[in-house]
């Protein structure tokens, strides 16, 4: 048995938390990859909206079980909020959830850090949450992290080192810190994720695998946020591409079956970093309206454009993608006209892959296709679509060269449509 993979190929806030969702019940096992309490993933459904941060997204299936991978980093805080807050809406989650040793801890000073380092970017600031996420990865990187499976092993000796390390650091940002206003909570939350099972993940999901279970591993962000692909230094501090979840789970590439790669009908983007399709018209305006676009975890503006296909062709490459979602397809039903992007324009030349660097002079060569104009969010089957989305799809599709099998037309589990009859593989 293989694992499938879904990721977001744009800017991150593809709509990757419905659909996972969406999925989980064709699955046994959900597992979560990489990526912090940055993540945003909302789900909508019997009239409850939640938005889940590091739980991953097949929360809400009883009979599945969902890991937290060694990719992930994880604050004690944050996630005994969002769990104990799970625990209130019914769901066993202490019965279902399964956490790796392996993943990172963020402590209370990589919050500190994290706006000390902002603060001394001035005005290249990447646009960060504030979570600690990036310090976190860095002292992974550097061997200086705290991992889940420390918490049983002389502990407190090792919090104290990584403290006393970050105090200095943060001396030296010009930051006295007399007293840390989370530790204590922070410790709370440490004896709360000890009543979980701690695992050994990547033996827990190859065995799964080897026994005929079937495994969704489940991305956070987006791929053009990858640290190594995404658009350097606007990204995240992790891999958010396929590759991601062999490293983020302990995969290798041959274990990896079908790979579904979520965009919007249009794009986004959070924070600073450049945006080649921006709108900064009443266009971008009605399209951040209408698809409430605000971030789920920073309620943060987002900015809007239209879709993007150099990146998505890109991001599509480097994931191996084999099945297209398209998110939010409802938000455009009211245009008239959608413009896509099929290529760029830098220094008087037509560019059709994306390029090393996209903070530079850019303009985007647009198609314009018919829209449908007409609401979608009441269909429930592939035949009742008007003609002018399909012909979008197809559009789409001949573009980008893979299938379109999912849309949603809204943000409850049930407006979602499956194409061709298409079922999970």
């Amino acid at each position: 048995m293989k694992a499938d993979i879904l990721l977001g190929l744009q800017w991150g806030d593809e709509g990757k938390g419905k659909i996972v969702d969406v999925l989980t019940p064709g699955y046994d096992i959900v597992a979560r990859f990489q990526g912090g309490p940055n993540a945003g993933h909302t789900l909508e459904f019997d009239g409850k909206h939640y938005v889940l941060r590091s739980i991953p997204s097949g929360i809400f299936q009883d009979k599945q079980i969902n890991v937290i991978g060694n990719g992930v980093v994880l604050d004690p805080i944050l996630f005994q909020e969002e769990a104990q807050a799970l625990e209130l809406s019914g769901v066993d989650i202490k019965r279902v959830l399964k956490i790796s040793k392996k993943a990172h801890l963020i402590l209370p000073t990589h919050r500190l850090l994290d706006s000390a380092y902002e603060q001394l970017k001035g005005s290249t600031k990447i646009g960060t949450t504030g979570k600690g996420i990036g310090p976190t990865y860095t002292d992974k990187i550097s061997r200086d992290g705290i991992r889940v499976g420390d918490i049983n092993e002389n502990f407190e000796a090792k919090y104290a080192v990584a403290k006393k390390r970050h105090l200095t650091l943060l001396k030296a940002c010009g930051m006295e810190v007399s007293e840390l206003e989370l530790e204590q909570k922070w410790f709370e939350g440490i004896e709360y994720i000890k009543q979980f099972d701690l695992i050994d993940s990547e033996f827990f999901v190859n065995h799964a695998l080897a026994d005929g279970k079937r495994v969704l591993c489940e991305g956070a962000q987006g791929s053009m946020l990858d640290i190594d692909f995404g658009s350097y230094p606007f990204v995240t501090s992790s891999n958010t591409v396929c590759a991601g979840a062999c490293t983020g789970l302990g995969l290798a590439p041959s274990k990896i079956g079908e790979v579904y790669g979520i965009f919007k009908a249009y794009c986004t983007r959070v924070g600073s970093g450049p945006f080649p399709t921006e709108l900064f018209d009443e266009t971008g305006n009605q399209i951040r309206q209408i698809g409430h676009e605000y971030g789920a975890v920073t309620g943060r503006e987002r900015r809007c454009g239209w879709i993007d296909l150099v990146a998505l062709r890109y991001t599509i490459m480097l994931n191996g993608v084999t099945q297209l979602i398209m998110m939010k397809s409802d938000v455009l039903d009211q245009f008239e006209v959608i413009k896509a992007c099929d290529a760029y324009e830098i220094d008087g030349k037509i560019v059709r892959d994306f390029p090393y660097s996209i903070d530079r002079e850019i303009k985007p060569t647009y198609t314009e296709v018919k829209g449908w104009n007409t609401s979608l969010t009441d269909l429930t089957d592939e035949s009742q679509l008007p003609m002018e989305f399909v012909n979008y799809i197809k559009f789409l599709e001949d573009r980008l060269g893979v299938p379109i099998t999912i849309v949603s037309i809204g943000p409850d589990r049930k407006q979602t449509i499956f194409r061709n009859k298409t079922q999970l593989s």
